[in-house]
């Protein structure tokens, strides 16, 4: 059981006296600050506050039984509310029960693949969207998520849109609709939340500032009263009730859901492996995130739960606030069915341009100008693709941008397996060492031996490269070549495609009186040469431990040690 209940294995060590206090105070710091975000990432997603709230109670506790992390907290986070309203908005009209039924199915649609794939330990998949390809979408969706917030901190009513220009548009053409009451309330905010960001004050800021809203609001409302208040939340918590499920349903939104299965898991393990500490009873088990991060968002729908993830912002806090094991999610839990039992009715004068103002500040460090810059000096085409992605998303949609990274991701892939880094060698002089004849002039170079290191697996992509760029090279040698050393050290497998091509190569070279030696070849591809004869072809004796052995039985017909290795060099597993 403790290999699919994390808890099971870290609870039992728990210790009351070093833990429990710091698991207090961080879990109930955590929940102050989930209530005024969850209420305000509802409004992103398109849905009533109150579903901010309910996406924040039963995902903690999946993950407090699921989850490998001890310091990450989850629930609802401002990219994949925008990604929810991006996807559903297209189905639905933003707060009808239609669209709250999307986006709890939603949930459901992305707790199921995310629990199938960890169950299929497929977790490795997410590897294909690359870091440059998460900044750039990232950076793109901070920007349409605060410029979104314009509506509800100004006043204007721009129409909701997940594309910047149509959001600009619209702006411009009804700027003289700016509410000033409005906006001096936003402004307001946002001012007091850089603030106490910029003095690093220990001050809870969305807390505070959902404080002075409400009680300013509360008693000057008759002063002011062009402001957007809350209103009525409801009480109570949430009843169970089973996702409403159809085909149809199904497959409109599963785009969108596979979008946000692997988005929120890149999410859960980049914070997830930021915060982990070596004194972790448990450490950060990536299929593991992926069953923790289904069974959250599969239980989360059956108590009206919209797509969660973890929090960047939130883990922060808990890591600040001490917080010392996943305990800390209880307190925090604790705290939620309070404000929903007794304490909504308080937040009724609560303004929307607080809100606003609060999720502005708040997806402003997802802005990372830092990462291009680094991008653009270390290498040009992961900042390009960045760059793709960035107005991808930004100028053609959330949907777009992501399929934009996800095609630039895996053609990048494609072209450098395709065309991998090959190394034509040289001996550095009195020693047994050799490297790349580019890299190094001093470097002895035997006008009749070519040794070629090809630096990646060889395989159906890539097979036509490597006899290309052997047949360059030995073409370079002309009549003088007399042996081709094939430097397999950094191959580490063959398919069947690769085989062939070598096994005609072979032909090729021994026709023109050219031997063919192999050294540094690793045990798998070992197995597939002796299993597709190439070892009979060529010749047992013909397969060396290392470059230095090739050449002195090249040159003497014997080796210059002792030891005999043939066990070593001729080992296959077959």
């Amino acid at each position: 059981m403790k290999k699919w209940i994390p808890i099971l294995e870290w609870l039992p060590k728990y210790n009351i006296k070093e833990s429990l206090k710091a698991d207090v105070l961080g879990g109930f710091t955590v929940g102050v600050v989930l209530i005024p975000q969850g209420i305000a990432y509802a409004l992103i997603a398109g849905l009533p506050p109150i579903y901010g709230l309910y996406t924040a109670l039963l995902p903690q506790l999946m993950y407090l039984i699921f989850g490998t992390s001890q310091r990450v907290a989850v629930g609802p986070v401002a990219m994949d509310s925008l990604i929810v309203a991006a996807g559903i908005s297209t189905l639905a009209i933003a707060g009808t029960d239609a669209y709250v039924t999307l986006a709890i199915l939603l949930a459901f649609s992305v707790g199921l693949i995310q629990l199938l794939l960890g169950i299929g330990k497929l977790g490795f998949i997410v590897n294909f969207l690359s870091k440059p390809v998460i900044s750039g979408f990232s950076s793109a969706a901070a920007i349409v998520i605060g410029i979104n917030q314009l509506k509800n901190l100004s006043g204007i009513p721009i129409p909701r849109s997940n594309r910047l220009q149509e959001i600009l548009i619209s702006l411009t053409q009804q700027i003289h609709q700016v509410e000033l009451q409005t906006l001096s309330v936003g402004i307001a905010t946002i001012a007091v939340l850089l603030v106490i960001k910029i003095t690093k004050s220990k001050l809870p800021g969305p807390l505070l500032v959902v404080v002075l809203g409400i009680l300013g609001l509360y008693f000057t409302h008759s002063l002011i009263p062009n402001v957007a208040i809350l209103k009525e939340i409801p009480s109570g918590l949430p009843s169970f009730s089973f996702p409403i499920i159809t085909f149809n349903m199904i497959a409109d939104l599963f785009p969108i859901a596979l979008t946000l299965a692997i988005i929120g898991f890149l999410e859960t393990i980049s914070i997830g492996k930021a915060i982990e500490k070596s004194t972790d009873d448990v450490m950060i088990s990536p299929n593991k995130e992926l069953i923790a991060l289904g069974m959250m968002n599969i239980v989360g729908s059956m108590f009206k739960s919209y797509p969660s993830t973890a929090s960047f912002s939130r883990s922060a806090v808990n890591e600040d606030a001490g917080s010392k094991t996943g305990m800390a999610a209880l307190f925090s839990i604790i705290v939620l069915v309070l404000v929903l039992l007794f304490l909504t009715p308080f937040f009724y004068f609560l303004p929307k341009a607080v809100l606003a103002g609060i999720i502005i500040v708040s997806v402003i460090k997802l802005i990372n100008y830092k990462e291009a810059i680094r991008l653009w000096n270390l290498n040009k085409s992961d900042f390009w693709m960045l760059i793709a992605t960035f107005s991808g998303t930004l100028f053609l949609g959330i949907k777009e941008g992501i399929t934009i990274g996800v095609v630039l991701s895996l053609g990048m892939l494609i072209a450098r397996t395709s065309r991998p880094h090959v190394a034509v060698l040289g001996r550095i002089p009195n020693t047994n060492i050799f490297r790349n004849i580019d890299r190094f002039e001093e470097v002895e170079i035997d006008t009749h031996i070519l040794i070629l290191r090809f630096d990646a697996r060889v395989y159906f992509a890539n097979a036509n490269y490597f006899n290309e760029i052997l047949q360059l090279r030995a073409k370079e040698k002309g009549t003088n070549l007399q042996l081709i050393l094939l430097d397999c050290e950094c191959i580490n497998g063959v398919d069947s495609t690769a085989i062939q091509m070598m096994e005609t190569a072979i032909d090729f070279y021994n026709d023109k009186k050219v031997d063919v030696y192999f050294s540094n070849v690793k045990g798998p591809v070992r197995d597939m040469l002796t299993k597709s004869g190439i070892v009979d072809k060529v010749g047992a004796q013909k397969f060396f431990i290392n470059n230095n052995d090739a050449l002195t039985y090249y040159k003497t017909g014997k080796l210059d040690r002792n030891q005999d290795l043939t066990d070593y060099i001729e080992q296959a597993n077959i």
